[in-house]
């Protein structure tokens, strides 16, 4: 019968949970979603700066947005966290800012740390949209590390399943519906293999193969992630709000896959970067070939 654990099937064709998701050294305790979510952001900054150099920048940018990201990523991830699931912060003033206690939405955090990134990339004149086409692969790469967090801490876990991959979770991390059950659907590798696949699909189908244009492969990292994590968010058994009976995280990647698939379909019908269509209009006016460099300006001859 679906959803209860069956006898044929042993724990040993199961995923194992860690017992503990802390490594004591002396006086000094490290946490392990912690240190998962210091090597996701070395792997995104890594992976982002070889394809930014391949391109002709410099690792000095590179640098700069990860530091004003990564301080952007984290306002906006408590704050997405604190907007849509208010009924879990902690009680009095502190509340919003006890992110000790827990609580970070990837959608702000990915929101925000963009929106920081862009806007150093722009002061710094360099191309926003082609920076963008390099993030994306680092950043899928970078949330498939990030999930292995939920494994270390039980949590984000799908609903009960005898299948051989289920995975085991200890008495005291399951819900009161479904505390006889001992393995439940591992949400955190579905979003794993997930990412991948679409990091690789990215970069050699869609970079190498057909070349589209930039913002294309940003566009569309964010339509092919909120695809999958909107059949994850269907799974998963976690407390959650809801808008109209569906949870808000599937609204999000409802919303987010229409708009990216509208865009990059805008983009490569286009076959040019946002802009370039009104910048040719403007060429054309001023009836110039927008292909071709301006005209250099004449220096008149000094008289003997």
């Amino acid at each position: 019968r679906a959803g209860v654990q069956s006898p044929l099937v042993p724990l040993v064709a199961s995923i194992p949970s860690p017992s503990t998701g802390t490594i004591d050294l002396g006086p000094f305790t490290i946490h392990l979603y912690g240190l998962t979510l210091l090597v996701a952001i070395a792997a995104a900054t890594y992976i982002t700066g070889r394809r930014w150099v391949r391109h002709g920048g410099e690792w000095d940018l590179i640098y700069r947005c990860a530091i004003w990201g990564v301080a952007a990523g984290i306002v906006g991830a408590r704050l997405y966290h604190v907007i849509t699931s208010w009924d879990e912060v902690p009680g009095g003033w502190t509340g919003p800012f006890a992110i000790w206690k827990g609580g970070l939405g990837v959608w702000g955090g990915i929101a925000a740390g963009c929106l920081a990134g862009a806007f150093v990339a722009r002061r710094s004149g360099a191309n926003v949209w082609l920076l963008a086409d390099c993030l994306a692969p680092g950043l899928l790469v970078a949330q498939a590390i990030g999930r292995l967090g939920n494994w270390w801490n039980q949590e984000l876990f799908g609903r009960p399943t005898d299948l051989p991959w289920g995975l085991e979770i200890d008495p005291a991390n399951r819900p009161l519906s479904a505390v006889e059950h001992a393995t439940f659907h591992p949400t955190f590798l579905y979003e794993i293999i997930w990412n991948l696949a679409v990091a690789a699909f990215l970069v050699f189908v869609l970079e190498r193969r057909y070349k589209v244009p930039p913002p294309a492969l940003f566009a569309a990292y964010i339509a092919l992630y909120c695809f999958g994590r909107f059949w994850i968010e269907l799974i998963r058994i976690d407390t959650a709000n809801h808008i109209l009976g569906m949870r808000v995280n599937n609204w999000v990647s409802l919303l987010g896959f229409a708009f990216a698939t509208v865009w990059f379909f805008m983009i490569v019908g286009r076959g040019r970067q946002p802009g370039e269509r009104r910048r040719r209009r403007r060429f054309r006016r001023a009836g110039r070939d927008a292909t071709k460099p301006p005209p250099k300006m004449a220096i008149p001859k000094s008289r003997p």
